[in-house]
């Protein structure tokens, strides 16, 4: 079985994966001294991944407010698409002073 904490690098990864494939740039980003930060994690265990298991996770981005963006993800095991988990995070751009920042870049990807 797949430790429970292993899914929220699988999340984590398809997350920057599918913000990289809208242009957002985290090299950029650092220069400006700006991180994109998780906030919120909230995931429902459906069922179980094991060793060698292929699987997909699905994003789906949704705009929360000016400084908060949202994420729904799901984990389907493959070939047969059985959902594994549910997921729904929340994260926000902080900038140097550590509070959040509005970032137009992210915000038009969101909509």
């Amino acid at each position: 079985m797949v430790n429970n904490a292993v899914y929220q690098n699988y999340l984590e990864h398809a997350r920057h994966e599918y913000l990289k494939s809208v242009g957002i740039d985290f090299a950029a980003l650092a220069a400006q001294k700006i991180n994109l930060v998780v906030v919120r994690v909230e995931l429902d265990f459906k069922a179980s991944l094991t060793s060698g298991d292929r699987f997909v996770v699905e994003v789906r981005p949704e705009k929360l407010s000016p400084v908060r963006i949202g994420f729904r993800q799901a984990i389907y095991r493959l070939p047969d698409r059985k959902l594994a988990i549910q997921a729904q995070v929340i994260g926000t751009a902080l900038n140097q002073r550590g509070r959040p920042q509005v970032l137009p870049e992210l915000e038009a990807r969101m909509r």
